[in-house]
């Protein structure tokens, strides 16, 4: 089911914490469910706080950010909250780092935006640069178009790393940004808004570039395929499951950043229409524009024990990794059967 890299296809979840207080317990009882690797996101709480929780209450799931929002920091905090993270977790850290959009960086953030994928693959560099010069391997003397760090005296050097470099993964939607994660990225989180078309001819194609560019093999970059999952074990069950994820897909598809994923699946009339009634706060007029194909063709829908099948016939033969999600309705159980059926088939 993964892609021809030599790897095992792992198994992560993509989850709300409700509460801060709450986030050791929910990781220990991801881990105990059986997943390889679970991850925050950045909405209501900082993403990074819930991973020092939950570090300390298991001991061998992979932990990590899908994603934090990279232009509301700079690369030297990244660079000390993902080195901290990594010693905290002894060495089960993931770096996950997306853009976000204009408005929130510059309205929200109050932070400088200005073209994104340039932007991101420096910031990408910039954290390694700091990363080597506390390794010993270089002095620190980065110089970039965004980013400049050229100092570091020994009382801020944690001195060179005890458990490795945290992985950094990059969240990539259009073109530039899957060229450029493929580029300089340990890996790549595709957003859940995407269907197997979109895949096949969006994002692989973007990253055979990116891995031209820069001279890597396919084998050098995770692919993590982030699934929207709406099941339940009965009818009404997974009848009010389509109905959230149909929600969220009509919130996604307002937004331009997703309307090629409509466009490579000849839906290219809907985004106008979206993007129209989102401006006029419509929003359950939008989710009736969304149609029953749509739902079946970028979520993963059916019942429970039909999952896995399922999204093996979505992401089969291109995922490393496959995450498990329904942000907007969490499941009570954590797809615990779910990420078992998925274990069975790999």
């Amino acid at each position: 089911m993964h892609a021809d890299t030599g790897r095992t296809l792992q198994i992560c979840t993509t989850v709300p914490v409700p509460e801060l207080a709450t986030a050791g317990k929910l990781f220990a009882e991801l881990e105990s469910a059986g997943f390889d690797g679970a991850f925050t996101y950045e909405t209501r709480h900082d993403p990074f706080l819930p991973l020092v929780l939950a570090a300390d209450r298991t001991t061998t799931l992979r932990l990590g950010t899908a994603i934090a929002i990279a232009f509301a920091r700079t690369p030297m905090l990244l660079a000390t909250v993902g080195r901290d993270l990594q010693d905290t977790s002894a060495g089960r850290m993931t770096l996950g780092l997306g853009t976000q959009i204009r408005p929130h960086i510059e309205r929200r953030y109050s932070m400088p935006w200005s073209r994104p994928a340039a932007r991101l693959r420096e910031m990408v560099l910039a954290i390694r640069a700091i990363w080597d010069a506390w390794d010993g391997l270089a002095p620190l003397d980065f110089r970039g178009e965004f980013y400049t760090h050229t100092l570091m005296p020994p009382a801020f050097d944690p001195g060179p790393a005890r458990f490795g470099r945290p992985k950094v993964l990059l969240g990539a939607v259009g073109p530039l940004l899957t060229r450029a994660a493929a580029e300089v990225g340990d890996g790549i989180l595709v957003h859940p808004f995407s269907t197997r078309e979109s895949l096949e001819q969006l994002t692989l194609p973007g990253i055979t570039e990116g891995l031209a560019a820069a001279g890597r093999d396919r084998s050098d970059v995770e692919l993590a395929v982030v699934t929207m999952i709406a099941t339940g074990d009965t009818g009404a069950e997974l009848d009010e499951a389509i109905a959230t994820v149909r929600g969220q897909l009509a919130f996604y598809g307002s937004t331009p950043a997703y309307a090629r994923v409509l466009e490579c699946n000849g839906w290219e009339g809907l985004h106008p229409r979206l993007n129209a009634l989102s401006k006029e706060g419509r929003w359950d007029d939008m989710a009736d524009l969304v149609t029953d194909e749509m739902v079946e063709s970028i979520a993963i829908v059916g019942r429970r024990h039909e999952i896995a099948d399922r999204i093996r016939d979505k992401v089969g033969g291109i995922a490393d990794t496959v995450s498990l999600e329904c942000t907007r309705r969490p499941d009570p159980g954590h797809f615990a059967d779910i990420c078992a059926d998925l274990k069975a088939r790999r």
